[in-house]
């Protein structure tokens, strides 16, 4: 097919045509899976307009590509954009990783109603492609607070309702996080009916499953029946394996994704390669404790039998889930309430405040974190042989997890910074645990198929121009956990819709992205 595609590239009129951008002679990557293989792709206004050997071209800019692979930019399936999309447009992190497209509202968490946010996003100038998920949490929270029980029906049919006026306003799905509160208290079959809902009008699913730790495969199966029973397409959400009890599960999970998908299930992965996780210090407290809200939970750490419940769940938590076995793998990354936390371990706050360190009494400091207001955290929990068994599925997207942000204070995730530029220089290069072309796929072309994204993801003419150049010998994330404020390198251009947002290495101030909307939106 390839030869043929060049054939009529050469012998067509239009390789004599003028274009708005002529990329020559590129190692193109084309987002499919395919052999990468040598050419020239021509843009004209917000498309692919020609792509082959077009020697008799022309167009003001011409972009000598000898020695760079040009793939389709990158889609972030799991983002949490929407903090930083207003303050940050320009969303540079996110440029210089070669990502053009993102994916806001997992976790269960979206604004909700999203037309008046997506009208919003389209009077904004922004830098990248922005697409919406709606939350389930978000809805459960709108019809029934953070109550820790069952819906009614009457209540049911309400969240029904919330989740079938968000498609119409441009959701692409609906996305459940089952570990966080209010998610948490939902039944299965709650999630399930709002699935339904969702699948009908062309909508998948995704899910911050109810625990990544020693009941990570039953939250899989879980998660694989909630699209299996909703009929929809469902996907496991930045999935790891945390805790080391329980490393090398991911055999157990891939393998019921496998058997999902052969009797007919739509189910996917997607997943981020550090191995450490990013949430709030909440995630060290049991559900149920949450219930009702701050105030609730102080009412209960008051109670000598709750907490002492409390604190019991919190000392397993360390031991034998995010903690990794001890306080030192907990790190704070943004404390509202103190920024002189960020990057003190659990451990080093323990200590400050004149403890001996030891499980229990950092149990005692995290509750007298939560208590103050929580911290944002990071997580040093997860193997490296899980990261590397997850990414290598066929049914596995990278997705980062992380948001937009510049250079600035706290200490957060370095995933925000390097995650696209890090399975290319570290997996594919240095490692080789994947392909240059399989990679590209993981990144673009199947994360647009996921989604629904018929007009992105790959090189061919008439697809939306969202375009990346870069040396695959240089790319690389530099962001650190001790010094993540630092972009990727090795990027030497980006295209969205055509517009070209980073010039050899230079931001332009162009800003070419757009707000996408879902299958059943309705203007």
């Amino acid at each position: 097919m390839r030869w043929l595609v060049c054939l009529l590239a050469l012998s067509s009129p239009l390789s004599a045509q003028t274009y708005d951008f002529l990329i020559r002679d590129a190692r193109i990557v084309d987002g499919a899976g395919s052999p990468w293989y040598r050419g020239d792709v021509a843009i004209s206004g917000d498309r692919i307009a020609a792509l082959g050997h077009l020697d008799g071209a022309s167009a003001p800019t011409v972009v000598d590509a000898h020695g760079l692979t040009l793939a389709p930019g990158f889609i972030d399936t799991h983002s949490h954009g929407i903090r930083g999309i207003q303050s940050v447009p320009s969303a540079e992190n996110l440029i210089r990783q070669g990502v053009t497209t993102i994916f806001e509202g997992p976790d269960g968490s979206s604004p909700l109603p999203l037309r008046p946010f997506l009208d919003k996003l389209g009077q904004t100038k922004i830098n990248v492609n922005f697409g919406l998920l709606v939350g389930h949490g978000t809805v459960r929270q709108r019809v029934m607070g953070s109550e820790n029980r069952l819906a009614t029906p009457e209540e049911l049919d309400r969240m029904k309702e919330l989740v079938r006026q968000a498609m119409l306003d441009g959701a692409f799905g609906i996305s459940t996080g089952l570990f966080y509160v209010p998610g948490n208290y939902a039944s299965t079959e709650e999630v399930i009916e709002l699935a339904k809902v969702a699948g009908s009008l062309g909508g998948l699913h995704t899910s911050h499953m109810r625990d990544e730790a020693s009941r990570v495969v039953e939250s899989v199966k879980e998660t694989i029946r909630i699209g299996e029973e909703g009929h929809l397409p469902t996907q496991v959400t930045h999935h790891k394996i945390i805790g080391k009890e329980n490393w090398g599960r991911s055999v157990e999970t891939l393998r019921l994704v496998e058997e999902a998908r052969t009797r007919g299930v739509d189910a996917t992965i997607d997943a981020y390669p550090y191995t450490a996780s990013s949430t709030g210090t909440g995630a060290l407290f049991p559900q149920w404790s949450m219930a009702g809200g701050a105030k609730a939970l102080a009412e209960r750490l008051a109670a000598r039998d709750s907490r002492e419940k409390i604190k019991a769940e919190i000392v397993y938590r360390i031991l034998n889930d995010r903690g990794a076995g001890d306080p030192k793998n907990i790190v704070l990354a943004s404390c509202s309430f103190d920024k002189a936390l960020a990057g003190k371990s659990l451990s080093d706050v323990t200590r400050d405040r004149g403890r001996d360190v030891t499980v229990e009494n950092a149990a005692e400091t995290a509750i007298e974190i939560q208590l103050a207001g929580g911290c944002s955290a990071i997580y040093h929990a997860i193997s490296e042989e899980d990261i590397e068994r997850i990414l290598r599925s066929p049914y596995t997207m990278v997705a980062s997890d992380g948001g937009i942000m510049a250079p600035g204070g706290d200490v957060p995730h370095p995933r925000n910074y390097g995650t696209f530029a890090r399975v290319l220089g570290r997996y594919v290069r240095e490692r080789k645990v994947l392909t240059l072309e399989d990679a590209v796929r993981k990144m673009s072309g199947l994360p647009a198929q996921r989604f629904g994204l018929n007009d992105r993801g790959l090189i061919r003419p008439g697809m939306k121009a969202d375009l990346v150049l870069f040396d695959p010998a240089v790319i690389a994330d530099q962001a650190e956990y001790a010094n993540p404020h630092q972009y990727a390198v090795g990027v030497h251009s980006v295209w969205v819709n055509g517009v070209r947002e980073l010039n050899n290495g230079t931001m332009t101030g162009n800003m070419g992205g757009r707000p996408l909307y879902g299958p059943a939106y309705k203007p």
